[in-house]
């Protein structure tokens, strides 16, 4: 048995933002032994833009890689609501009270600097942390010493067993950990079909030299979300005002006969544009700069919620047990959660008994879970109220924008809500995991 908790081994399935705030955290811990273990050959980092919430900023200050983010980053000041068909204005919200209630800035970014500054961080700390690219995870047991198959995917007669004090599930939401750990409980609860799906686009400023209307907006401080009858868009710029990202929910109509491991296709652009055929012409001519070929849909997907996060010495992590849809913003920030708070309770360990990893990781749970699910329940009720078609409920949608415009009453778009901000921005994981533990630990 380990002689401390900073002995323990503890194994992360999955080098995604959960996974690599995971294995930060408790390299920061002192945590001696963690071993990553990650399908692809490498991480890639690639992707589109990312918004970086004042919740995620805090977890990532505390792990020392949040000022690199930050540099690369848009600080957003604004956001502005608009009918899709018309471009014109719904509501203007100010962000710049955000910093100062909050102590960070919401700002934006490229997935592939948060990614890539987690990844750095980790990076430094060599002896406590080691990656296994290219290798899968299966044939998971759970008990006191939780194991499972490790396969190099270039060398699958050399797959190995592979022991741990302690696994951390940040599998994502096609997590086969979450499915070994249901069927083990007898629990039955699955990826769920939103019947939405998503385009991701950017648009590099050199596209658009010659259209000002868009330069502006490229080289401002504003999010832009269109909204119109089961569609909207959101869109921002990133990488230090170089690149306009702009993202996309609309009806899923070419995934409908797919199988549930298909969660992207290749898109057409002419299609994209019929999506949004009765958009402006402002939003028609953003959608015009996307390459032929360079058209990609994702499909969105959420899980049932599930009874617990864990069994044995086993957690899930990030999209494997809380997958939200993308209208908070709150995705990489929850994981990121989980990340931080993973790193105190495992700190806070009285033993190395897997009696203690177990209640350890279920204080883990007790902390993440209820705020999670609600947040993801948040998400999907501001998609559908962004979405509302002619009737009565969008005029109330709509009676509630323009009495915000006389600086009363709440946002339909739960994103840009002060109350719904306080909610997500104004809570501390990491330090209510810390400051409750002991209270939490003696109640599991």
């Amino acid at each position: 048995m380990a002689q401390t908790p900073q002995d323990l081994k503890i194994a992360i399935l999955g080098a995604g933002m959960g996974g690599l705030t995971c294995a930060l955290a408790l390299a920061k811990e002192g945590f001696k032994h963690i071993d990553v273990y990650e399908n692809a050959h490498d991480l890639g980092f690639v992707g589109a833009g990312i918004q970086l919430a004042p919740n995620m900023a805090r977890v990532l200050d505390r792990l020392g890689v949040w000022k690199p983010i930050e540099a690369e980053a848009v600080n957003i000041t604004s956001t502005s609501v608009r009918v899709g068909a018309s471009d014109s204005e719904l509501a203007h919200v100010p962000l710049e009270y955000i910093h100062d209630t909050y102590g960070y800035p919401h700002m934006v970014g490229h997935r592939s600097s948060l990614a890539g500054h987690l990844y750095q961080g980790c990076l430094q700390h060599p002896d406590q942390i080691r990656f296994h690219f290219a290798t899968t995870a299966s044939d998971t047991t759970f008990g006191p010493k939780s194991s499972f198959t490790a396969t190099p995917r270039d060398h699958p007669e050399q797959a190995y067993r592979v022991e741990a004090d302690v696994l951390l599930a940040c599998d994502g939401i096609k997590s086969q950990t979450r499915v070994a750990m249901l069927d083990l409980l007898g629990i039955k609860a699955g990826v769920k079909d939103t019947h939405q799906a998503a385009y991701r686009i950017m648009i590099h400023k050199d596209q658009i030299k010659d259209d000002p209307e868009l330069l502006e907006l490229m080289n401002g401080n504003r999010v832009t979300r269109w909204i119109g009858e089961k569609r909207h868009i959101i869109a921002y710029p990133v990488s230090n005002n170089t690149i306009y990202n702009l993202s996309t929910t609309q009806p899923d109509t070419h995934f409908a006969a797919a199988t549930n491991a298909t969660y992207t296709t290749r898109g057409d652009k002419s299609v994209m544009l019929g999506v949004f055929g009765d958009f402006c012409p402002m939003v028609q001519r953003m959608l015009n700069y996307v390459p032929e070929g360079e058209v990609c849909e994702w499909k969105l997907r959420v899980h049932e919620p599930l009874p617990t996060w864990v069994h044995e010495t086993v957690a899930l992590v990030g999209d494997a047990c809380h997958p939200t849809l993308p209208h908070l913003a709150q995705g990489a920030a929850q994981a990121i959660e989980d990340g931080g708070v993973i790193g105190a309770v495992l700190s806070k360990l009285p033993d190395t008994t897997p009696a203690s990893i177990h209640k350890a990781l279920k204080v883990y749970e007790k902390v993440r879970k209820d705020r999670a699910y609600a947040i993801v329940e948040l998400a999907a009720a501001s998609g559908r109220a962004l979405h509302l078609g002619e009737g009565a409920a969008k005029e109330e949608r709509d009676r509630q924008f323009a009495a915000l415009r006389q600086g009363r009453g709440p946002v339909p778009d739960k994103w840009a809500d002060a109350d719904v901000q306080k909610e997500l921005y104004g809570v501390d994981a990491t330090k209510i995991a810390l400051e409750q533990f002991d209270e939490l630990f003696a109640s599991v």
